[in-house]
């Protein structure tokens, strides 16, 4: 029984760390991306405002919610992966961890 429980206990261990460790990444890394699309706009609507440029905004707008809806995509197909193995599931519990607290 203990030559059993020894690798389930190590995948559990190994996905959780390794979760916590990507979900604080995760966390910290779209924190930083948010900021930086959040400056480009609003530098866009300067320049737009000073009449340095036309921006089509209707077009930067689709482009935008195009990039979140394949975020959206990527994130249902993760998740129907995590579903499958153990390690998977404790991967993600130490994902969400870390995103919490990061």
């Amino acid at each position: 029984m203990s030559d059993l429980l020894s690798p389930v206990i190590f995948q559990f261990g190994v996905g959780g760390i390794g979760g916590f460790i990507v979900g604080y990444a995760i966390k910290k890394i779209s924190k930083l991306l948010a900021i930086l699309v959040g400056l480009f706009v609003a530098f866009l609507l300067y320049l737009s405002i000073q009449g340095i440029i036309t921006v089509n905004y209707e077009e930067l707008w689709n482009a935008l919610a195009n990039l979140f809806a394949f975020a959206k995509e990527s994130a249902s197909w993760f998740i129907g992966l995590i579903s499958l193995l153990p390690f998977m599931g404790s991967f993600i519990a130490g994902l969400l961890l870390g995103f919490k607290l990061g």
